[in-house]
């Protein structure tokens, strides 16, 4: 089992940025995965969420307009999309990057047996993984914090700056770890 990197936070608190900024002081290093984006409308407003897998595929999560079965407030996933494009992310990263990404694990992502799978395999691999995780209590989610040797940092407007560089030691850490013989 690899390293598990957990940032949690409310919503808008900087997450997806910690993650960016982690990957820029990591750029020497291959990661593999997506990160999760808002897609706004033309006054601002909220109206969606994309997928951009981190070898530049992207699908669109959720929707004010999208019709599904599966709903998280206003908004319809696509669970299909999450599978073909964030799901196959994950999958290629334990077998090709040098860690993995996931951001976010949430209550749109946990909608699919696919998503839940694929980070247990993350999990389960060597690669250390950096996630993003939902701060609301979930029982999926819940396990995952509580993983031994899980670290898990709260993202706060006065945490946010710090966290890149407490992510990326974490990660380079664990890489050096894998490296050492046993």
């Amino acid at each position: 089992m690899g390293e598990l990197v957990l940032l949690t936070g409310l919503p808008g608190s900087g997450k997806t940025t910690v993650i960016e900024r982690t990957l820029e002081l990591l750029a020497d290093l291959k990661p593999g995965g997506f990160i999760t984006r808002e897609i706004r409308g033309p006054a601002g407003q909220r109206l969606g969420f994309e997928i951009r897998t981190l070898d530049g595929e992207s699908a669109v999560l959720a929707h004010v307009r999208i019709q599904s079965p599966h709903c998280v407030g206003k908004y319809g996933v696509d669970i299909r999309a999450l599978e073909q494009t964030g799901v196959a992310a994950i999958r290629r990263a334990v077998q090709d990057a040098d860690f993995v990404v996931v951001d976010e694990i949430g209550k749109m992502e946990l909608l699919s047996p696919a998503f839940r799978e694929a980070i247990h395999a993350a999990i389960r691999s060597p690669k250390p993984v950096l996630a993003t995780i939902m701060l609301r209590s979930h029982p999926f989610a819940d396990v995952l914090k509580q993983m031994p040797g899980a670290e898990m940092r709260l993202v706060t407007p006065q945490s946010r700056d710090a966290l890149p560089a407490w992510a990326a030691e974490h990660i380079r850490r664990a890489l050096s770890a894998e490296d050492t013989p046993r």
